[in-house]
């Protein structure tokens, strides 16, 4: 039934910490999902520097995910986008043949407060890398619920147990956002062919086995799992049709290496759209030289 159990590496990105589960040498993709990110949990006082905002920075070839338990992140692109995202919200920005934004911890710089998520990537479909950038918000009120017992679900994108999500997907796939009290026990259907859980408060047994945040388990396909909450857990329910493979390198995502190297070289001239509303600051490509420092960071 656990094909597969992924310890969160943490990383260091100047200001906050995530844990880092997939790509992993051993899985490089579950469905469409490529990339997952587990932000914090932080507590930032007032006054954090901006240094630790993330500048804006290029995607091809996949959507990204934002999905917040607690705190705000202020979120600009390029195709004209402004919008703060809050706990149980969901940002839904499709790259498609091109997108630059940046995430800014605004509120947190005037007020404190902490910030916990998760940041995920979803791969396009070969036939729609090249589509048109787009970016979509949907406040919680919007997504599907369910309540029963000590068990809280909230459908943050795809189609899982019944319903189906606003929140527009581009192939085959599921994304759930669990909560359950200690004692409870859920199950997770075998619907599609690639599925993981990641825990990410708490601890839950499985397959009489115990896990704890920070632990992204794969399971096999073809058999429902069930789940126990050894004490009150958060989980995230991820997973979907394969694409087949893609290659990663820094923010772009694709199935063709040559595609990669195009979009390194357009970043690197300039020939990729910086957000209107942001300051004209970017994030160089690795190994590039930093840009002069701005006088108002």
């Amino acid at each position: 039934m656990i094909e597969l159990v992924i310890d969160a590496r943490r990383k260091d990105l100047g200001g906050f910490e995530v844990g880092r589960v997939l790509p992993f040498a051993r899985r490089r993709m579950v469905g469409p999902f490529v990339f997952f990110d587990h932000m914090g949990p932080v507590d930032f006082a007032p006054g954090i520097p901006r240094s630790v905002d993330v500048r804006p920075h290029p995607h091809i070839g996949l959507s990204t995910v934002t999905y917040l338990f607690s705190g705000e992140i202020m979120h600009r692109d390029s195709v004209g986008s402004e919008q703060p995202i809050r706990a149980g919200e969901v940002n839904w920005m499709t790259a498609g043949r091109g997108i630059t934004h940046s995430e800014r911890f605004e509120r947190a710089r005037a007020q404190g407060g902490q910030l916990h998520g998760i940041q995920a990537w979803v791969a396009l479909p070969r036939e729609l890398e090249e589509t048109d950038p787009a970016f979509h918000h949907h406040e919680g009120a919007d997504l599907p619920t369910y309540e029963s017992g000590g068990l809280w679900a909230r459908l943050v994108a795809g189609e899982a147990f019944g319903a189906k999500a606003a929140v527009p997907t581009h192939s085959p796939m599921f994304y759930v956002h669990w909560r359950l009290a200690a004692g409870t026990r859920a199950q997770l259907p075998a619907d599609y062919p690639e599925r993981a859980a990641y825990v990410a408060t708490g601890e839950v047994e499985v397959d009489g086995r115990r896990f704890s945040a920070g632990q992204m388990l794969v399971f096999s396909a073809g058999q429902a799992v069930l789940f126990t909450a050894v004490q009150d857990a958060t989980v995230m329910l991820l997973g979907g049709e394969p694409l087949g493979e893609r290659f990663i390198e820094w923010n772009f995502v694709s199935s063709s290496r040559e595609r990669i190297e195009q979009a390194k070289a357009d970043w690197r001239a300039g020939r990729m759209k910086l957000p209107d509303l942001d300051d004209g600051e970017f994030i160089p490509l690795p190994g590039d030289p930093a840009p002069p420092a701005n006088p108002m960071s």
